[in-house]
């Protein structure tokens, strides 16, 4: 059962539950710490802080993808919003804050006068605090925002949509996630849009080893306190006893997998307990946890991938570093 808000006349807050037995982070963070290897869900490390604390990432000069991605934008943005032929509404997954939206909501409003924006994310305040900002920004504007899981939200059909519309899957989100999960997103993507239907899908690509480890390695210790909150927070949210400066972070590319995976490396064995799971975890020394794997791609890797949500490729713009694509991919 979704649950609509309305806020303003231009303004619809749509909310998404979880779909029926689908794991709490308790549940989780039990599985994933009483495993062999031990991991973290990747989707926990985004609470308040993480969320800040990756906001600040993405302005370090070490992590390029964010700067580069908003460079294609900038360069070819009038060109992405006009391929499919005015008028388009805009359907997004992950808006956060909005800022590499508003240079496409700029470049539509150029050649139509309204523009129906769709965001859907995790987080309801954010969702309401972009969305507002939004609609006050721009007159033209109306925003229908669905909070919740991406999944949740398309697999749910709670998803409407008027005319011709081009989605968005910008900031190698795509790459966050196993390829079985990143086909399984596509195919619900796809299938919440109609034949004619654009997808602008925003992807980091395969490089050197030395620049792929430091963006997810900074030496200011940035990413290192971002990967650690996550068990900060299992500490406050569920009563553990986590020596977070026990752990160190760290990155390394999996070239074979054409992966950069992120760990939590305890320097000490230790005994860690969550009360409120009522467990013990053994913890060995120099022992991994798990916490992410960030996918890099090649051109034609990301064109094999959108295939199978049914998508053909239509255009592809590059930054001037050739470091990130963004690839407009039509419904079929």
């Amino acid at each position: 059962m979704t649950i609509r808000t309305a806020v303003s006349d231009r303004f619809e807050l749509i909310t998404v539950p979880r779909s029926r037995g689908v794991p709490s982070f308790a549940d989780d963070v039990a599985r994933g710490l009483q495993g062999d290897p031990k991991e973290i869900s990747c989707k926990y490390l985004y609470d308040d802080v993480g969320s800040a604390l990756f906001d600040t990432i993405t302005r370090l000069p070490e992590y390029y993808l964010t700067a580069a991605e908003a460079q294609v934008l900038a360069d070819w943005g009038w060109q992405m919003v006009r391929l499919l032929d005015a008028p388009v509404d805009f359907l997004e997954l992950g808006s956060g804050s909005a800022v590499k939206t508003r240079l496409l909501i700029d470049e539509a409003l150029r050649v139509q006068t309204q523009l129906c924006y769709s965001p859907i994310d995790i987080s309801t305040e954010a969702l309401r605090q972009s969305s507002l900002a939004l609609v006050e920004a721009y007159p033209g504007l109306h925003v229908r925002a669905y909070a919740g899981d991406y999944f949740d939200v398309l697999g749910s059909h709670a998803v409407r949509l008027g005319r011709k519309t081009l989605a968005m899957l910008m900031g190698s989100n795509i790459g966050n996630y196993e390829p079985e999960d990143a086909r399984e997103l596509l195919a619900l993507l796809g299938a919440a849009l109609r034949p004619g239907d654009g997808l602008l899908l925003g992807a980091d690509l395969k490089k050197d080893r030395a620049t792929l480890e430091l963006a997810y390695d900074d030496p200011a210790g940035v990413t290192a306190a971002f990967d650690r909150n996550v068990l900060a927070r299992i500490n406050r949210e569920l009563n553990a006893d986590f020596d977070v400066r026990n752990f160190a972070h760290v990155a390394r590319y999996d070239a074979a997998r054409g992966s950069v995976d992120s760990f939590l490396e305890a320097r000490h064995g230790a005994v860690v307990t969550i009360r409120s799971l009522n467990l013990r975890i053994q913890i060995r020394p120099g022992e991994r946890i798990h916490t992410e794997s960030s996918y890099k791609f090649t051109d034609d890797e990301i064109v094999a991938l959108a295939a199978t949500g049914g998508f053909a490729p239509a255009a592809a713009w590059h930054d001037r570093g050739k470091r990130f694509a963004v690839h407009l991919l039509v419904r079929q």
